[in-house]
């Protein structure tokens, strides 16, 4: 029911226009273990055509490592970086709930209410 109740809040939406329209070739998925420091790869992953970002993976101060590509960022509310500027206006914002607590979060974003 909780669930049932959230969801009328909601907007509804479509992928947006650009993820549509993409024949995913080539996607990568960059975590937050930081085990891409020091590796100056993010030249390389600036290439893919889809970059999926989990959780708190930093990109600002870290672009040589990890490129500055976001083209979704998928997390959890305690693991969702706290900075607006690792969510890119054109970057699709992806919340993984799972528990009680993280439908109560989205309940308050959505009406713009204090947890």
């Amino acid at each position: 029911d909780k669930l049932k109740d959230l969801l009328e809040l909601l907007p509804e939406h479509d992928l947006p226009e650009d993820l549509k329209s993409k024949h995913c070739k080539r996607c990568v998925v960059v975590g937050s273990g930081g085990i891409l420091h020091g590796s100056e790869l993010g030249h390389l992953l600036n290439q893919f055509d889809i970059v999926i970002r989990l959780n708190d993976a930093p990109v600002q101060g870290y672009t040589d490592h990890v490129g500055n590509k976001t083209t979704i960022r998928m997390t959890y509310p305690e693991g969702a970086p706290l900075s607006e500027n690792e969510y890119p206006p054109a970057s699709l914002f992806v919340a993984v709930l799972f528990k009680s607590v993280d439908f109560n979060w989205l309940q308050a974003m959505v009406k713009n209410e204090t947890l």
